[in-house]
C-alpha cells in the first residue's frame, strides 16, 4: 500500500509540473490523434486492397512505400519549419515566422514538381525489384498516380508545422481527421466501385489518396493565412524569398529529411528485397508492418510534441525544461508500447482478423501463420521503437539533425539492408533472417539515440539566428 501511495503521488507531482505529463499530452493529444488516424486509414486502404485481391496488397506496400521514401527527403525538410517556428515563438521573433513558412512554400512548390520526374522511372523501379508481372503491373500504376499528390501534400505539411509549432494542434487534427475520412470513402467506393464508379482496384485507392491530399491543402491554407495571424507574423508581408532563411532551412531541414528518406529507403529496399521469396511472404510482411503502423504512428505524434517543446525551451533558452520534458515523454512511450508489444504476442488474432475476414481463406492460410510469426519480431523491436522516436524527436528539436540523418544511413544499411541480401537472396536463407536484421536495425538505431540524448550535446544547438530578439 505504501508503494502504491508513493507512486501516486510521484504521478501526480510529474503530471502537474512544468514539462511533465500534462504539459506534453495537452500538445501531444490532437497531434496523437493526426498520425494514429493516418495509420488507421492506411490500415483501412491496405485492408480493402487485400479484400480486392493477394496481387493488390502485394503491390500496395512496396509501391505506397517507395513514394513515400522519395518524398520523405522534402516532407522531413517541410517539417522542419516546425521547429523554427517553435524557436522563433520561444524567442518572442514572432515576424520571423511568417518568412520562414513562406519559404517552406518555396520549398514544397519546387520539391514537388522534381518529384514528378519520377514519373517515366515507374517501370524500370518496380522492374528491377523482380516482382511477378501482375505485381509489378499495380506497383507501377499506383506509384504514378500517388506523384501527383507530391505538391499538396508538402504545403499541408508546412502549414500544419506552423500550427504545431506555435502549439495549436487541434486544426491540425480536426483537418487530418476530415481528410482521412475522406480517403477511406473514396477508398470503398473507387476500389470495388460503388454509386456508378467503375471497379478500379489499386487505382482506385491511389486516386483516392490524391483527391483527400488537395482536399486537406486547400483547408490548411486557409487556416494559415487567417486575420488572426497576418499582422503578428507577418504572414503576407513575409512573402518575398530569403535566401538566407532559406539556407538556415536547408542546413538543418535536409539532414531531417535525409535521415527520413535514407530510414524509409532502407526498409523499401527490404520490402523489395522481401518480394523476391514469394507473394505470400511479401503480403505477410506488408500486414505486418501495417499492424505495427497501429502502435508506431500515433506515438509519431508525441514525438512531434517533444520536438515542438524541446525547441520553445531552446529558444527561451531553458535546456533543463527540455530534458524534462523528453523524459517525461519517453516514460509514457514505453509504457503504450509495451502494452502493444503485449497484445502482439498475446492476441495476435485481434490485428490480423480484419485482414482476413474477406479475403481468400486458401490464399490467406499461409499469410496468417507467416503473420503470427513476425509480429513477434515486430513486438520485441517495438520497445525500441520508444527510444527512437522521442530522443530523436528531442535531439533535432534542438537542431542536432546531422546525428540523426548519419546513424540512419549508416545503420540501416549495415544492419538491414546489405545482411538481408547476402543472407536471403544470395544464401537462400527464409525471411526469418530478414526480420532478424530489420529488428537489430531499430533496437541499436534506438540505443544509439538514447546515448547522444545523454551526452547533452543537444543543449547547446539552435536553429534561429544567435543575434535574434524578442520582438524582431
Amino acid at each position: 500500500m505504501f508503494f502504491i501511495n508513493r507512486l501516486t503521488t510521484k504521478f501526480k507531482r510529474r503530471w502537474n509540473s512544468q514539462g511533465g505529463y500534462r504539459e506534453i499530452l495537452e500538445l501531444a493529444f490532437p497531434l496523437i490523434l493526426s498520425t494514429g488516424a493516418w495509420s488507421i486509414q492506411q490500415f483501412v486502404d491496405r485492408m480493402f486492397l487485400t479484400w480486392y485481391s493477394t496481387d493488390a496488397i502485394a503491390a500496395a506496400m512496396p509501391a505506397g512505400l517507395l513514394n513515400y521514401t522519395f518524398m520523405s527527403l522534402f516532407i522531413g525538410t517541410a517539417s522542419y519549419v516546425s521547429t523554427f517556428v517553435a524557436q522563433y515563438d520561444g524567442a518572442g521573433a514572432y515576424k520571423r515566422i511568417g518568412p520562414v513558412i513562406w519559404q517552406g512554400f518555396y520549398f514544397s512548390i519546387i520539391a514537388g514538381l522534381l518529384l514528378l520526374f519520377l514519373y517515366k522511372s515507374a517501370d524500370a523501379l518496380f522492374k528491377f525489384a523482380g516482382h511477378t508481372p501482375e505485381v509489378q503491373k499495380m506497383e507501377v500504376i499506383y506509384f504514378q498516380i500517388l506523384l501527383w499528390g507530391s505538391i499538396p501534400t508538402l504545403i499541408s505539411t508546412v502549414c500544419s508545422s506552423f500550427l504545431s509549432g506555435l502549439q495549436k494542434p487541434w486544426p491540425v487534427a480536426w483537418v487530418n481527421l476530415s481528410s482521412i475520412g475522406v480517403n477511406i470513402i473514396l477508398d470503398y467506393i473507387m476500389i470495388f466501385g460503388y454509386f456508378g464508379v467503375p471497379r478500379m482496384g489499386i487505382t482506385g485507392a491511389a486516386i483516392a489518396t490524391v483527391i483527400a491530399a488537395f482536399y486537406s491543402a486547400i483547408i490548411f491554407i486557409f487556416l494559415t493565412f487567417r486575420p488572426a495571424f497576418q499582422h503578428k507574423f507577418q504572414m503576407l508581408k513575409g512573402w518575398r524569398f530569403d535566401w538566407k532563411l532559406m539556407k538556415r532551412l536547408m542546413r538543418f531541414g535536409v539532414p531531417s529529411g535525409m535521415q527520413f528518406m535514407l530510414d524509409l529507403l532502407g526498409f523499401s529496399i527490404f520490402l523489395l528485397l522481401v518480394g523476391r521469396l514469394g507473394t505470400e511472404v511479401l503480403a505477410a510482411t506488408n500486414i505486418a508492418f501495417n499492424i505495427n503502423m497501429i502502435a508506431f504512428m500515433p506515438m509519431i505524434g508525441l514525438g512531434i510534441a517533444v520536438s515542438i517543446l524541446v525547441g520553445q525551451n531552446i529558444g527561451q533558452e531553458t535546456p533543463e525544461g527540455a530534458t524534462k520534458v523528453t523524459w517525461s515523454a519517453f516514460q509514457m512511450t514505453s509504457l503504450y508500447m509495451g502494452f502493444v508489444a503485449f497484445l502482439y504476442v498475446a492476441v495476435p488474432e485481434l490485428f490480423i482478423l480484419p485482414f482476413s475476414t474477406q479475403a481468400d481463406a486458401a490464399s490467406f492460410q499461409i499469410i496468417h501463420k507467416l503473420v503470427i510469426k513476425l509480429l513477434i519480431f515486430v513486438a520485441i523491436y517495438s520497445l525500441f521503437d520508444a527510444m527512437n522516436i522521442i530522443f530523436a524527436g528531442a535531439i533535432k528539436g534542438a537542431g542536432d539533425t546531422r546525428f540523426v540523418m548519419i546513424m540512419a544511413v549508416v545503420l540501416s544499411w549495415i544492419l538491414m539492408v546489405i545482411p538481408t541480401y547476402i543472407s536471403c537472396i544470395i544464401y537462400g536463407k527464409n525471411i526469418f533472417w530478414a526480420w532478424t536484421f530489420a529488428s537489430l536495425y531499430i533496437s541499436v538505431l534506438g540505443l544509439g539515440f538514447y546515448f547522444r540524448f545523454r551526452s547533452g550535446k543537444w543543449k547547446s544547438m539552435k536553429v534561429i539566428e544567435d543575434d535574434v530578439i524578442s520582438g524582431i
